[in-house]
């Protein structure tokens, strides 16, 4: 199971994607390389090891002016099937 935590404020926004498994990690590299490659805007993105068996992506947007990234994160958490963000 894929959970979700998203935290945002003012130009800047942040979805943390944490998943277990080199299957997890595969679909969430590739669902999120296809979703961002269709927006101009584009995010930091880094993955940290939060234990043996899990890891997290973390996507960060700075300097979002328009709030893009709440409709980029959403099409994120439709494609990946996350019912609710922390």
């Amino acid at each position: 199971m894929i959970d979700a935590e998203c935290r945002s404020e003012e130009k800047y926004s942040k979805l943390s994607l944490a998943y277990e498994g080199r299957e997890e990690g595969e679909l969430v590299c590739s669902t999120i390389d296809k979703i961002i490659a269709k927006y101009p805007i584009k995010p930091e993105t880094y993955t940290c090891n939060i234990s043996n068996t899990k890891e997290v992506l973390v996507i960060e947007y700075h300097e979002d002016n328009n709030r893009d990234s709440g409709m980029i994160f959403e099409e994120i958490m439709k494609a990946l099937d996350i019912k609710e963000c922390i």
